[in-house]
């Protein structure tokens, strides 16, 4: 996992540093940085997930490649996904004009 702060997104709130301190520090003003280059260890992964999620201001990202975790779930009875989609030649079925 590896993370990116966005500094000028960041209001100083300091919860990143309360729940990931390995991973964030405080400036003299009292706004995050991140200590090293982003890369997070497996095992400090929930409590850098945790600063993520709480920080009010969203300024904590994790970027990389997630497809590795992520699972593709397959279309039921290979219905086309577009089939229902409202357009020009349904819309007096949909009820919209324009």
């Amino acid at each position: 996992m590896k993370i990116r702060l966005d500094r000028t997104v960041c209001d100083g709130f300091g919860i990143c540093a309360k729940h990931a301190p390995k991973y964030f520090s405080l400036d003299d003003w009292g706004y995050a940085c991140v200590i090293g280059d982003g890369t997070v260890a497996e095992e400090d992964r929930d409590d850098v997930m945790r600063a993520l999620m709480d920080c009010p201001v969203h300024a904590i990202a994790e970027i990389g490649d997630r497809t590795s975790r992520t699972r593709q779930l397959p279309l039921a009875d290979a219905e086309d996904p577009a089939e229902h989609l409202k357009t020009e030649e349904n819309e007096a079925e949909w009820g919209f004009t324009r």
